[in-house]
């Protein structure tokens, strides 16, 4: 078994911050929370449930000069986690606590709603380094998508009014079937040109919608990002892609491209939507990077990533 680099919380520190999105996943989250912070506060932390991102930002780097932050815990779902990491010090610990719809980020950590086993995770204090993606100067954690499937986040957060479910992507999803066009992009990574695609994905964790792995060993400590593209637009397209991935037949499929890189950068001549973990990331052209071990996350004395095979 691969050993992981990893390193521990000092023990006096005993403060620890949530950070509870309100709008993510269901309305009965919020039991969740609390019961989490009992937990931890039977465990002798001090606890502070914070919404404002000023806020907590502001306590957080107190806490973290003053030796005493233990971590800051992402109570939402993945964008809720990616937006933290994006207003805090790299420096933060940080802890997910799934409660959002698709957790993809916790599936690749194995956390759980579990707030005993959240507790003992915290109070062992073991953390790793973990790369992120950058897309323009905003960072993400699990995934970055152009095209399609960019539109239906677009769409469904323009209309977004409280918790978001699986089944409140089926009308956006149908506009994006009726409406999208699917321009073709165009790709360089690491200077090297790559064909042109109308649909494109970059991952760091081999998680996405619905379980599917569209590239099942990404590696989030290797110090690149993967893509994965598929040449051919339109509904029907589509749906043969899906059930391509669905049944993990894509890898032989001359319409589809995979690549590792460290640098990436896409243009389009029309509109081309981003979505970077599940929140609008505005539209093309955008330049994708990694950035090595700048996620440091709590998880639990077992955890070991599942390590890739060896495609170039």
């Amino acid at each position: 078994m691969d050993q992981v680099e990893s390193h521990q919380i000092v023990a006096d520190a005993r403060s620890v911050l949530i950070s509870h999105n309100p709008k993510s996943g269901s309305s009965n989250r919020q039991q969740l929370v609390t019961r989490l912070a009992d937990e931890l506060i039977r465990a002798g932390f001090e606890v502070q449930t914070i919404e404002n991102t000023d806020q907590l930002s502001d306590v957080a780097k107190q806490l973290l000069a003053t030796g005493k932050l233990r971590t800051v815990v992402s109570a939402g779902g993945d964008g809720t986690a990616s937006m933290l990491v994006n207003e805090l010090p790299p420096d933060v610990p940080i802890t997910v606590f799934p409660l959002g719809t698709a957790n993809l980020l916790a599936k690749y950590l194995g956390a759980t709603t579990d707030a005993v086993r959240m507790a003992q995770i915290i109070d062992g204090g073991r953390t790793v380094q973990l790369d992120v993606g950058m897309a323009n100067e905003r960072l993400f954690l699990v995934v970055a998508s152009c095209g399609f499937d960019a539109d239906v986040v677009e769409r469904i957060h323009s209309s977004r009014q409280g918790h978001i479910s699986y089944f409140s992507y089926s009308l956006p999803i149908l506009r994006s079937i009726w409406k999208y066009r699917f321009p073709k992009m165009q790709i360089t990574a690491d200077t090297v040109q790559v064909a042109s695609a109308r649909w494109l994905f970059v991952f760091n964790v081999p998680h996405y919608a619905m379980d599917l792995r569209i590239i099942a060993d990404a590696d989030a400590q290797d110090g690149q990002l993967d893509l994965c593209t598929f040449r051919d637009g339109g509904f029907i397209n589509g749906l043969f892609y899906f059930f391509s991935v669905l049944f993990r037949r894509h890898e032989k499929m001359s319409a589809a491209n995979f690549c590792r890189f460290r640098e990436l950068t896409i243009d389009s001549d029309l509109p081309v939507p981003i979505e970077l973990d599940g929140d609008p990331g505005g539209y093309l052209p955008v330049t994708i990077s990694v950035v090595p071990e700048r996620l440091r996350v709590l998880v639990s004395e077992d955890w070991r990533p599942a390590r890739r095979n060896s495609r170039a």
